[in-house]
């Protein structure tokens, strides 16, 4: 039996997994923009997913510690609005330390650098910043733009042992290789901390 373009669109979203932020945009290269948009309100309206803001949405992920739905994760809604509008963009420093809890100031704002223009939206009692900026370091991965941001933000010569311990463990091994060939044309001590984040991992499997 032939599926529907709303259960294509369901296995999409599942697909990639708890917690994916997307919009129309993510769905319209095989299936016209009316169908995807009446997928999306007939989703939303079941329930299955949950409406961010006007053309965003997300896929609920339930906290079994906080026993209800979590929030929209910035970083994720942040990436969704890029990919609709076609922009490059990576986090400030202060924002990638959140993102990895490497941080214990609480901020208010979520800010990302963009070839975009510079835009903010409300999401929920949060706000998401688009500061419009010469993109000079583009990485192929969102996580590479974390990761550089997250060490530039600690400054070279406030890195611990502690810090790298802790951003090691927000990757695999597999996927801190990636970044490290992704992140090839970043600044020179950023890169070795990189590196020897990358080192350790392998070592450490290998030990």
């Amino acid at each position: 039996m032939a599926h529907s373009s709303k259960d294509t669109v369901l296995s999409r979203i599942r697909g990639k997994g708890k917690g994916w932020a997307f919009s129309a945009t993510d769905f319209t290269f095989d299936l016209t923009r009316w169908k995807v948009d009446r997928s999306l309100a007939d989703l939303a309206k079941e329930g299955k997913i949950r409406r961010i803001r006007q053309g965003l949405y997300y896929y609920p992920k339930y906290s079994d510690i906080l026993k209800k739905e979590t929030a929209p994760d910035m970083q994720k809604t942040a990436e969704a609005i890029a990919r609709k509008y076609g922009w490059r963009i990576y986090p400030d420093g202060n924002t990638a330390l959140n993102y990895f809890g490497l941080s214990t100031q609480v901020v208010a704002k979520n800010i990302y650098l963009s070839d975009g223009p510079s835009r903010k939206y409300r999401i929920g009692n949060r706000e998401l910043v688009f500061k419009h900026t010469t993109t000079k370091e583009a990485t192929k991965y969102p996580e590479t733009a974390l990761v550089i941001q997250a060490i530039k933000a600690m400054g070279e010569k406030q890195i611990t042992e502690e810090f790298l311990s802790a951003l090691s463990q927000e990757y695999s091994v597999l996927q801190w290789t990636r970044i490290k060939n992704d992140a090839a044309k970043t600044t020179g001590w950023v890169y070795e901390q990189i590196c020897r984040i990358v080192s350790r991992l392998k070592d450490k499997k290998d030990g």
